[in-house]
Parts: structure tokens; C-alpha cells; sequence
């Protein structure tokens, strides 16, 4: 992709997430290897094995979607251990207070020991695409709020290249065509996401583009310039607030991915 190029050495600001260790909650060491057979038992597997990096005493940032949704059942059999969640999306504010855990606004806390979310696709560095359930934008605001980012995924999203998942691009809808041009000239296909045959609107109020076509060989680079592009207010590649552990789900069990 024009402009955008494999740079092994490239350093950032992802760099430094989740480089601190913190005490895990007592009961959730040495797992018992599990063999999983299907996508939603490796979800509730991954899910499960989070909870090792749950912080007694703290708030933890909770993500969304279908791998999350497992983690917040997990959680709740941990909720007299913390005080509570910051909730990166309406859908997970639900579901956090119906198991009985409170939800704090991001205003209300200070930094976070951990943010637990799944990926869309993820590299062999930790970059990831996220924005699948259209939350990309609170997520990328409590990972940058939190010290360690823990993806959970399964091991379909593990990928040498990012880009094969569409890109997920929020953006302000009077700026979508412009958006759309910008996509074209770096040969990529965007097109606006619909629900019911309209425009899907974010929880921010802003629509969601999808780009397919695009191989991004330097996320860093790639998040930073799009990020610049008026009428963004995020694009889905996380790449300074990248992975500093995943949890993969496997057919064998978890696999645990350092960064």
C-alpha cells in the first residue's frame, strides 16, 4: 500500500503498555489444560483465563463483543473482589450491571491496571484491528487510560499482515465521501456500515466506515496518518495502544502470546 512501509524497527508509544507486573487474583493460577472444540467454548476458555489478570481492589476496563461477552460471565464470579468496571460501550454497560458489577464513567477513574478486549485481527507485535462492534473509539480511549491491554481472541484472528478483517474507521458523516476518497487513493474499498438499511450509528453518534483491500505494513505509521484526516475521529488499527499480552484460544487450550 502506497505510502506505507514494513519497518521491524519502528518504535512507539504501544511499546510501553502493559510493561508492569501486577498481583493476580488468588484461585486463577495453573489452569487446567482444557481441549476446546468450538468458537464459543474457545471464547468462554479465553474469557475464563483473564481472569488472571484482573487486579484485586481495582477498576477494570472491559471492551466489547462476543469474546468480552464471555469474560464479563467470567467476571461475575469475581465482582465482591472489585470495586467495579469502566464499559467501552452501551451493550457492555448492560451486560456488566445485569451480573451485578458497577459501571464507572472513564471520567470517574484515574488510570487503569488493565483493559481486557478482544481483537479482529491481531500480529505477531500486538497490533490489532478492533471496531467490529462499532466501539472502536471508547476502546481505544480506555486502552490508552490503562497500563496492560489483555486481548482475548481465538486463534482465527492471528494474522502475519493486518488488513484481511475490514477496517473499522469512525467517522463524522458529512465527512464520509471525503473519507471514502482518501480510502480509494490508497487502494482501498470503503463502504458505509448499515443496520436495518441505514447507516449504522455509533454510541458517539458518528458512522462507521469498512475498508477492505488495504495490507498495512506499518500500523504505527498507518494509525498516525489516518488518524489526521479530517472528519475521523478514529480508525480501527491499534498499534500504540497495542496488545502487551493475548490470550489466544486454541483447539489444545490457551495460548499465552507476550508482546
Amino acid at each position: 500500500m502506497g505510502g506505507f512501509r514494513v519497518q521491524p524497527e519502528e518504535k512507539g508509544p504501544g511499546q510501553a503498555v502493559g510493561q508492569q507486573r501486577h498481583p493476580i487474583i488468588p484461585g486463577f493460577r495453573n489452569q487446567p489444560r482444557i481441549v476446546a472444540v468450538s468458537q464459543d467454548e474457545l471464547k468462554a476458555l479465553v474469557g475464563q483465563a483473564a481472569l488472571q489478570y484482573v487486579v484485586q481492589g481495582e477498576v477494570v476496563g472491559v471492551g466489547t463483543g462476543s469474546t468480552v461477552n464471555k469474560f464479563i460471565e467470567a467476571l461475575a464470579g469475581i465482582r465482591d473482589r472489585i470495586p467495579g468496571a469502566v464499559s467501552s460501550s452501551d451493550a457492555s454497560t448492560e451486560r456488566l450491571r445485569a451480573a451485578g458489577i458497577r459501571v464507572f464513567d472513564a471520567n470517574e477513574v484515574g488510570e487503569l491496571a488493565v483493559y481486557i478486549d478482544g481483537a479482529d485481527e491481531i500480529d505477531g507485535a500486538g497490533h490489532m484491528i478492533k471496531g467490529g462492534g462499532a466501539a472502536l473509539t471508547r476502546e481505544k480511549i480506555i486502552a490508552a487510560q490503562s497500563r496492560r491491554f489483555i486481548c482475548i481472541a481465538d486463534e482465527s484472528k492471528r494474522v502475519e499482515v493486518l488488513g484481511r478483517f475490514p477496517l473499522p474507521v469512525e467517522v463524522i458523516p458529512m465527512a464520509t465521501q471525503a473519507v471514502i476518497r482518501k480510502f480509494a487513493a490508497l487502494g482501498g474499498a470503503a463502504q458505509v456500515r448499515q443496520r436495518e438499511g441505514r447507516p449504522l450509528v455509533t454510541d458517539n453518534g458518528q458512522h462507521i466506515l469498512d475498508v477492505t483491500g488495504l495490507q498495512i505494513r506499518s500500523p504505527l505509521a498507518f494509525e498516525s496518518e489516518v488518524n489526521q484526516w479530517p472528519g475521523v475521529v478514529t480508525v480501527g488499527v491499534f498499534a500504540h495502544q497495542k496488545a502487551a499480552v493475548c490470550l489466544l484460544g486454541t483447539a489444545g487450550g490457551v495460548q499465552t502470546l507476550n508482546y
